[in-house]
């Protein structure tokens, strides 16, 4: 099926160069308006990608993440954020990215053309069919990506993917696909505009309702989240004081007592 690139397609807009910065930053922001809505039409296809995740999840599977790119690195930083914001191992939530670590800050010259380097990578960690692997491409038609969720399917392992183009190859040799078609970008090709924020806003909506339905939150509050700072410790003591009712005194004791704010709550109660 004919996959149309749409994210590369010329923009409506020429001749940027003679905008004034007024014009230049009302006219992205225009542009932005439209990711949100774009994301409302494809719940539906992400509630599908996500009960997969949960349901793998829930008996010790992993999610792991594959990109090139600016996908590669959008999908290590909702990985990196999963542990202290959740309390999970880092083990968990595992992001790649074409070219390894170093790609995470300059561009890794054909790192994303190798079909064979992401199976590679994620054999490191010997995924296996508990696990589920989601391939992040704006395109849909990253190598690297497609090889990877390819070798992952053969071995009964659930794949998903985010893309910004319908009927892409990616999409096609995915279980779950999630596709996000923005349109052409402000700056033509420059997917790291509105294809980025749509994988942005897709991945936090994956991973905050997989760890809401894992347990990782009580009420709306954080209650797993790592204390490695002194700002994230006084939050913490505030969530105790307005959870129990108590005073700042007993919230800063049952957390220094419990190292955690869940177990601070749960101890308290246990003794009422």
């Amino acid at each position: 099926m004919e996959n149309k690139l749409t994210t590369e397609q010329a923009s409506a807009y020429n001749d940027l160069e003679k905008m004034d910065t007024f014009e230049l930053l009302s006219n992205m922001n225009k542009e932005d308006k439209t990711v949100p809505l774009i994301l409302e039409e494809a719940i539906p296809s992400i509630m599908k990608l996500v009960d997969a995740i949960y349901d793998k999840m829930k008996e010790g599977g992993r999610l792991f993440y594959i990109g090139a790119g600016t996908s590669g690195r959008l999908g290590i930083l909702d990985a990196s954020e999963c542990p202290p914001t959740y309390g999970v191992p880092d083990t968990l939530v595992i992001g790649l990215i074409a070219g390894g670590d170093v790609a995470l800050r300059k561009a890794v010259e054909n790192a994303e053309d190798n079909t064979e380097l992401a199976w590679k990578d994620l054999q490191k960690y010997h995924i296996n069919k508990n696990d589920v692997l989601i391939g992040i491409a704006a395109s849909g038609t990253t190598p690297y990506v497609i090889g990877g969720v390819k070798e992952a399917r053969k071995l009964g392992i659930i794949t998903g993917c985010i893309t910004c183009n319908k009927n892409s190859p990616l999409a096609l040799e995915v279980d779950y696909p999630v596709e996000l078609v923005v349109g052409p970008e402000f700056v033509t090709g420059s997917t790291r505009m509105k294809a980025g924020t749509a994988q942005k806003l897709a991945l936090n909506m994956i991973s905050t309702t997989v760890m809401i339905k894992l347990g990782r939150v009580r009420g709306n509050k954080m209650v797993d989240m790592q204390l490695s700072n002194k700002k994230l410790v006084t939050r913490a003591v505030q969530m105790i004081m307005n959870e129990l009712n108590v005073e700042e005194e007993l919230a800063e004791k049952l957390l220094s007592e419990h190292k955690s704010i869940r177990k601070a709550i749960d101890s308290y109660n246990s003794k009422q």
